[in-house]
Formats: C-alpha cells, sequence, structure tokens
C-alpha cells in the first residue's frame, strides 16, 4: 500500500520494510523523498520507485549471499543505482583520485550504519567470475542455446569451428589459457601482432584474421552481456588488419550462354549422381543458396500446390537432424519452381538427404564439373546465384522485386523500415518464368542419367 506523507512542502513515501530484506536493511520503516511537492505527481513516482527500492534489496541480498557471477551483477546494480559505473577495485587503482574520492563520499553520505554491500559495489571489491579461454566458447554456446535452437548438427559445428579456431588462435598469441577478464587492449593487440606475423611468414589470408578478431569481440560482448556489465570493456574495437593493395572480390557469375550451350548438352551430367545434378539444376531457376536447397526436408517442397515452389524457413524439430536454420529472417521466403528447377524437385519430392546437413555438395559438384572442363576460369558454381539476380535486372525488374525473390534485407537495401505485405507467391512465379530459360527434352521428366 502506497503511504504519502507531506513533511513541509515536499511529499514522501513512507513504507514498512519487507519482512525479506531485514539482514541487508537495519530500519523497520523507510522514509523516501519523492522530490517534488505535487500530490499528482508523487503518487504516480510512489510506485516506480518503490519498485526501484525493493530491487536495489534484491541486489543487496545477492550480494551477500548469491553465486560468483551473481555478486558480480549485483555490485554492478548497486553501483549504477547510486549513480556510478562499477568498476573493479583493480580499475580503481589506476583511476584519478577524484573518482575514487566521490565514491568515498557517497559511501559517507548513505551509510548511517555500515553497508558492506554498498562499499563492496561502490569499491569493486568483489571476485570477478573466473572463466578461463578455453572455456569461452562452451560458455557462450550455452548462453546463445535459444539463438541457435534451429541450427542442425552441421549448422552447430560450422558456428562453433571458426570460434574454436579464433579462441586457440589468440591462447597461441598470448601464450597461455589466462582469465577472459584479464583480455584487455594490448591483449587483442597482441593477437593482431601474430596473425600479422603469420601472415607474412606463411602468406594466410587477412581475411581469415579478422574473422577472429570478429567472433572473439562478439564472444566478449555476449560474456560481459551476461553480467550485466554497464560498461563492457571493448578490447577488440578498433582491432583489424588492413592491406591497402586487396582489391575487393565479387563472385562471378556463370553465363547464361555456358549454362545453355554446355550445362544443358545431352549427357554434360554424366558421371555425377543425380542428387547433386539435381540441386545444381534447381539453383539456376531459383537463385537459392546451395545450402538452401540441399537442407530442404520434404515438407519444404511443395509441388502440388497450384504454384510449384519451395518453402525455406526456419524449421524446429526434436529431431536435430531435421532442424534447419536459415541464414537471416530476409532470406526466409517463398520461391517458385519453374524451368529446370521444377522438373529436378519432382524427382525428388523427398528432398536430397545424400547431402542434407552436410558440407560436401559444394566440392563434388565444383571438382565435377572442373575436372570436366564444365566450368569457366574463376568461377564457381556459387556464381548461380547471382546470375540469377542478373537475368532478372536485365529483364528490367527493379531492386525490391529482386531482393524480396533472392532473400535480401530489403531495409538494408533502402536503409529505413519497409512497409505492407512481402510480395505473392503469384507474382514471384511470374517474374521467375519471364526469365526462366528453356528446358531441353533431355532434362525433363525421370532424367535419370545425365
Amino acid at each position: 500500500m502506497v503511504n504519502l506523507v507531506r513533511r513541509g512542502t515536499t511529499w514522501y513515501l513512507k513504507r514498512r520494510v519487507p519482512v525479506q530484506f531485514a539482514k541487508i536493511e537495519p530500519r523497520k520503516i523507510i522514509w523516501i523523498s519523492l522530490k517534488t511537492d505535487s500530490q499528482s505527481l508523487a503518487r504516480i513516482r510512489a510506485n516506480t520507485i518503490w519498485a526501484e527500492q525493493v530491487a536495489l534489496w534484491e541486489a543487496k541480498l545477492l550480494g551477500r549471499d548469491g553465486s560468483e557471477v551473481e555478486k558480480y551483477r549485483a555490485a554492478q546494480q548497486i553501483a549504477s543505482a547510486h549513480g556510478f559505473t562499477f568498476q573493479h577495485l583493480s580499475e580503481l587503482q589506476t583511476a584519478p583520485l577524484e573518482d575514487i574520492l566521490e565514491r568515498v563520499e557517497e559511501l559517507a553520505a548513505t551509510s548511517g550504519t555500515p553497508d558492506k554491500e554498498l562499499a563492496t559495489a561502490l569499491l569493486g571489491n568483489v571476485t570477478a567470475p573466473t572463466l578461463k579461454l578455453s572455456g569461452l566458447v562452451d560458455h557462450v554456446q550455452d548462453l546463445n542455446a535459444h539463438d541457435n535452437r534451429f541450427k542442425s548438427p552441421e549448422q552447430m559445428r560450422l558456428w562453433l569451428n571458426p570460434r574454436k579456431r579464433a579462441v586457440g588462435n589468440l591462447i597461441k598469441a598470448l601464450g597461455k589459457d589466462c582469465d577472459v577478464i584479464a583480455v584487455g587492449t594490448p591483449e587483442a593487440r597482441r593477437h593482431r601482432k601474430w596473425w600479422q606475423a603469420k601472415i607474412e611468414r606463411e602468406g594466410q589470408s587477412v581475411k581469415t584474421a579478422n574473422k577472429d578478431f570478429h567472433y572473439l569481440s562478439g564472444m566478449l560482448a555476449r560474456f560481459y552481456d551476461d553480467l550485466d556489465h554497464e560498461d563492457p570493456p571493448r578490447p577488440y574495437a578498433g582491432v583489424a588488419i588492413r592491406d591497402r593493395h586487396a582489391s575487393s572480390s565479387r563472385k562471378a557469375e556463370v553465363p547464361v550462354e555456358w549454362i545453355t550451350e554446355k550445362w544443358f548438352a545431352p549427357g554434360a551430367f554424366n558421371g555425377l549422381n543425380a542428387e547433386a545434378r539435381d540441386i545444381l539444376l534447381m539453383s539456376i531457376e531459383t537463385g537459392c543458396r546451395q545450402s538452401e536447397i540441399y537442407n530442404l526436408p520434404a515438407s519444404a517442397l511443395k509441388l502440388d500446390h497450384p504454384i510449384p515452389h519451395i518453402e525455406v524457413v526456419n524449421e524446429a524439430s526434436d529431431d536435430p537432424d531435421n532442424r534447419r536454420e536459415v541464414k537471416n529472417q530476409s532470406s526466409q521466403r517463398q520461391i517458385p519452381l519453374v524451368g529446370v528447377a521444377l522438373e529436378a524437385a519432382k524427382r525428388h519430392a523427398e528432398g536430397f538427404p545424400r547431402y542434407r546437413n552436410k558440407s560436401s555438395y559444394s566440392a563434388t559438384v565444383n571438382k565435377f564439373l572442373r575436372e570436366s572442363k564444365l566450368l569457366p576460369e574463376g568461377v564457381t558454381i556459387g556464381g548461380l546465384r547471382h546470375s540469377w539476380e542478373s537475368r532478372m535486372k536485365k529483364a528490367g525488374y527493379d531492386t525490391d522485386d529482386r531482393g524480396e525473390l533472392m532473400g535480401h534485407s530489403l531495409k538494408g537495401r533502402r536503409g529505413r523500415e519497409v512497409y505492407g505485405d512481402s510480395m505473392p507467391l503469384a507474382e514471384r512465379q511470374e517474374i521467375a518464368l519471364s526469365v526462366m530459360l528453356d528446358v531441353p527434352e533431355h532434362l525433363m521428366g525421370t532424367a535419370e542419367n545425365g
């Protein structure tokens, strides 16, 4: 019950301290100034201020009886409630004297009786959570369990491996497995120097090095976010390796003439297994990423629909092998099946179990095409996605229409919010049909042989 009392011209909140906070709050009754002479404004403020007070008591309880991590979080919350950013004792030892004096003065001003939790929070005298670098990936994996809930085992492997590599390289650079909280800007720069030497010595990729820094930056941010750190360290801010002589890369397209003259030639795919061949053919007329096709479950192939199509969406399942995570929200879409893509899908109504949740498709097909001299120099099958968009561009379709079919972020392209419904499936089919390549007779029907 809110009890407002006026003292002079100022309204106060007067309440009995709940019994559960007795061991950290010696007062039986508390008075809190609402800093107003208006009764109506006082009533508005009272509930919010009481909720803040209860949250502070709860933090103090955790600061006294909680786990190591809970005590650390509590110290941050208590410091913030008193208008200070939490700084660990090790940081305060090098802080300006006036900053330390401000904290001491706050402690003296607010503590009628000794307040251990407040002193701990303002002076940073709390044990920092201990986690070694070698445990960082597992810790972040646990924290990201909900975000990764759609990932298949293969997608989880691809998520974990670069992060494990980044942490392993940092440990090599530092020469030891140190505490995560000991990683500051000097350590991040040592990591960069280690990579610079490795690049010079072994010709390693600058892009790979920068990915290391990116993954570590993300994992450290997640680590400190879990601690509710108000002003988390950002040791990898600005840490990157730049090559001013590097040229920007752009995946080369597979020319349409190459597709129709060489890939559509009778017998061109002899020696390539049927699943790999038809994943390739579906790529030609859908603009899909390869994994979007070979990871399709049977339920995503809508061949009996009036407009045959596939659905690229996140799949949740109790069976990890049937889970599927799409790259991002914009990539979730319906894609009409036309031409060789429709014929190929009909031959595989259950999807592509040989390649589902595996990473062997790209290497298999690129190797076959190169050995058969069916790929232009400097081109990979990933270029099919760009070929399909180029066909739409040449047909006069605008950026937004192409982006919707490709699964690009329209918000990112426009630089503003996007309103209205997405493009209907019938319109998507109309666009796909307008740029469709003629289907050779030998690629229709069963097409058991390439």
